[in-house]
């Protein structure tokens, strides 16, 4: 893929590696946003779990509806790029993500279970908008073959944000005092509503920041101007190689990846708190439990910058292989143990999470070409594994224990690296 022609002067040849600089600093600030508020879903399942004495299975409905945004507006965010660009799809995403936020204080005021999920609808809707468009725009913001390396630190700062949405989240959202299952259970009816309204209102503060942050990041967004990406766009005479997307074996199969990491990953994240605090495990509260699911997402910051810089040196599927094996034995190590070592093997799966989005992503639309729109939608698409995997697990919870339920992330990671070593390799 040739950015610069060979007669490129070099003046106007440095000024674009400047634009290129600029337009990944804009389009990381995006990364981070995102990963902020998904990971506040692992605050706000304990916490709804909590106020409408909700079962595991049904607590995991909160990813369900945010992930089940994925599949449904993927393929529509990938034809929103093909008709006004990249940049314009970027900005709707961040300003429908602010209106789900915003959809956050109405359904705490009533207080409605139902709401909440489809304002996490709404807000992941948006957030699907974003993914689809800034996830191929960075890997193909620059030279292909360190397309890994700069998705990888574009996914470092998103990372960042996961990492102190638990922090941040559990001070604002979790209450310390807040009374136990039985006592809830016990409550007339109108004494029981009021203590709904009373612990929900906490989630208003901390969801209206974020809804007029993102509106006013959109804003500041749509008057910068980023380069655009016509090499990585299609439009009306190509739909007869659009049907032919599926003949690509490396992405299909890297949809199945995308598909399977989500839910494992989203899965693990989703029950830390739960698992933490049980009396085995960790034997601490679910506020103290917050603050260790930040070093779950601290750990994949980490490893995301040191995936960057490996990546320039090392093959990207290796690399992938080799941090799935480590993070399926992890996570059978936590399986097979209690207390303080089943608590930080299963937090260190955080670590060698960190490089599997990105490079599964980056090998699955490898030579796409003028298709890469079309196929990041398929890949994005696949992250309704965060809806299907974590209710499954729920499932499992409920029926042999949260411990147990551990070993669907780990047989999902035994796919992962098959992937790496062999479904990645480019055939179509």
């Amino acid at each position: 893929m040739a950015i610069v022609s060979a007669n490129t002067s070099a003046a106007p040849g440095a000024a674009q590696t400047s634009s290129r600089k600029a337009a990944l600093a804009v389009v990381t600030s995006l990364f981070f946003m995102w990963g902020f508020v998904t990971v506040l879903n692992d605050v706000l399942i304990p916490h709804l779990k909590s106020i409408f004495d909700l079962k595991y299975a049904k607590a995991s409905l909160i990813q369900s509806a945010f992930f089940l945004a994925y599949f449904l507006f993927s393929l529509p965010a990938a034809k929103l790029i093909d008709r006004v660009g990249y940049k314009r799809t970027m900005v709707i995403g961040v300003v429908v993500m602010g209106i789900g936020a915003l959809l956050f204080i109405p359904a705490a005021m009533v207080p409605s279970y139902a709401l909440f999920l489809g304002a996490l609808m709404v807000l992941a809707g948006g957030i699907t908008a974003l993914q689809v468009a800034a996830n191929p725009y960075v890997a193909v913001l620059g030279p292909p073959e360190t397309a890994s390396s700069r998705l990888n630190l574009a996914q470092a700062f998103n990372s960042l944000g996961t990492a102190i949405a638990p922090y941040l989240g559990g001070y604002l959202i979790l209450s310390a005092a807040s009374k136990s299952m039985d006592a809830v259970r016990q409550m007339p009816p109108l004494a029981l509503q009021a203590y709904r309204v009373q612990e929900a209102s906490s989630v208003k503060l901390p969801y209206l920041i974020i809804g007029l942050a993102l509106i006013l990041l959109g804003a500041a967004i749509s008057m910068f101007k980023l380069p655009p990406m016509p090499q990585a766009e299609h439009h009306e005479h190509d739909r007869s190689a659009l049907q032919s997307l599926w003949r690509f074996r490396h992405l299909v199969l890297g949809v199945v990846g995308i598909f399977l990491y989500v839910g494992a990953e989203v899965s693990i994240g989703s029950f830390l708190i739960n698992y933490f605090s049980q009396a085995n495990i960790g034997n601490i509260s679910e506020l103290a439990a917050a603050k260790y699911v930040s070093l779950y997402w601290l750990g994949a910051m980490i490893g995301r910058f040191i995936g960057s810089a490996v990546l320039q040196k090392v093959r990207t599927g290796t690399v992938l292989g080799i941090a799935a094996i480590v993070a399926c034995a992890l996570v059978f190590t936590s399986i097979v143990s209690i207390g303080h070592l089943a608590m930080w093997s299963i937090i260190l799966v955080g670590l060698f999470n960190s490089v599997m989005f990105p490079s599964i992503f980056t090998l699955g639309i490898a030579e796409l070409g003028s298709l890469t729109g079309d196929g990041s939608g398929l890949l994005i698409m696949a992250i309704v594994g965060g809806a299907v995997i974590p209710l499954g697990m729920g499932f499992l919870a409920d029926h042999i224990g949260l411990h147990r339920a551990f070993i669907l992330p780990a047989v999902c990671y035994v796919y992962i690296v098959y992937y790496a070593f062999r479904g990645s390799r480019p055939v179509g």
